[in-house]
């Protein structure tokens, strides 16, 4: 979203249906412009959420959305693999003829492609920048959850140890609500 005031930002969401005041027009202008996270705050049904949708309407962009609950861990957010990709490529490869034609490390090593890789939400906003990422009801998760959204939200990248570090081509607007 290129907006050069928080008059215009008011403007791109009254277009969507959405009305803000002149302050949080302004808070979102700032988040935008200083690519730091938002924060909002209040009882169910004030249109948090709303706002994540209808800025990622003003901005063309998709909007993933991680709702937390107590329990949830880093692996819930980030990745999973398809395991049972895995496992018919590992099928396919013995068909071929024992590993086809592969050592049993390179074989191992085939497993964690990326074509196998499952992107949850904060992966996939990283991945698919631009985006709007809606971290919904952020107060239920536990303190080490929000210590590691936090320490991803900062950098606006994370480590994959089968992969590597995936960072963002350009950082996701971030939308947590508590």
């Amino acid at each position: 979203m290129q907006v050069e005031s928080s008059a215009q930002v008011a403007e791109q969401l009254a277009a969507t249906g959405y009305l803000c005041d002149e302050s949080l027009a302004t808070v979102v202008f700032l988040a935008g412009r200083m690519q730091r996270p938002l924060l909002l705050e209040g009882e169910p049904g004030t249109g948090k959420t709303a706002l994540a949708e209808a800025l990622a309407q003003v901005a063309g962009v998709p909007l993933l959305r991680l709702q937390c609950y107590e329990g949830i861990d880093a692996s819930q957010a980030l990745y999973d693999w398809d395991f049972p990709r895995q496992v018919l490529h590992l099928r396919a490869l013995e068909a071929a003829g024992g590993l086809g034609g592969q050592g049993v490390e390179e074989a191992e090593k085939s497993l964690y492609d990326e074509r196998f890789l499952l992107a949850r939400p904060v992966l996939a906003a990283l991945q698919q920048a631009p985006a709007v990422l809606l971290v919904d009801e952020v107060d239920r998760a536990d303190d080490e959850f929000e210590a590691f959204l936090l320490e991803v939200l900062s950098t606006y990248q994370v480590s994959i140890p089968e992969l590597g570090t995936v960072r963002a081509a350009e950082p996701p607007l971030v939308v947590l609500t508590s």
